[in-house]
């Protein structure tokens, strides 16, 4: 759910960031960062659990 999300904000950036809106893009690229580092911590947590 987490990397679909992540996905999904990294294509908002994209889109944004072609139709010139490059303040929407860096929003949407830090939520997609913060999305793929919690995908992350939460895939090694259960890995361990």
């Amino acid at each position: 759910m987490l990397i679909e999300l992540a996905i999904l904000f990294l294509l908002l950036a994209l889109v944004a960031y072609v139709l010139g809106a490059r303040g929407i893009a860096g929003f949407s690229m830090e939520i997609a960062k913060w999305l793929v580092i919690i995908f992350v911590i939460v895939a090694i947590v259960a890995f361990i659990l």
